[in-house]
């Protein structure tokens, strides 16, 4: 595998993500930001945080899959939330748990969260963008 991840002594362990990931394969893929739109460019889950995280997390597989990769080979992950207040985080922390058990997978890799204030329309409250690499 092209990805270890790890948490370094002097850095907190996370449960959501490692704090680092040591890429050693040859190929990187790049995957644009995800919102949650189905295959017909549908939101799905409007309103719904958690929703719309698990969607992105989908949307996102879908978009490795078609490079070879999955979630294990992901090195880098960045989700950009709009509105992002501290007490949003259990509920984004579900979308992505229910998003992982439909995958079957722990998606880990160092993972970094910014607020924003807003997306490409209205009725997304999050975009998720991952950076993979294969051997």
């Amino acid at each position: 595998m092209a990805i270890t991840l790890i948490d370094p002594p002097g850095l907190p362990a996370i449960d959501a993500y490692r704090q680092v990931s040591i890429a050693t394969g040859s190929k990187l893929v790049f995957v644009a930001g995800q919102v949650s739109w189905d295959a017909d460019g549908t939101t799905v889950g409007e309103g719904d945080l958690a929703a719309q995280v698990e969607r992105c997390y989908l949307n996102a597989a879908t978009a490795l899959a078609a490079a070879g990769a999955t979630f294990r080979d992901a090195a880098k992950l960045t989700a950009y939330v709009v509105d992002w207040t501290p007490d949003k985080l259990p509920v984004f922390l579900s979308g992505v748990a229910r998003a992982a058990d439909r995958l079957g997978i722990t998606p880990l890799p160092p993972a970094t969260l910014i607020g924003v204030a807003a997306l490409d329309i209205p009725d997304h409250l999050v975009e998720v963008e991952v950076t993979a690499v294969l051997d």
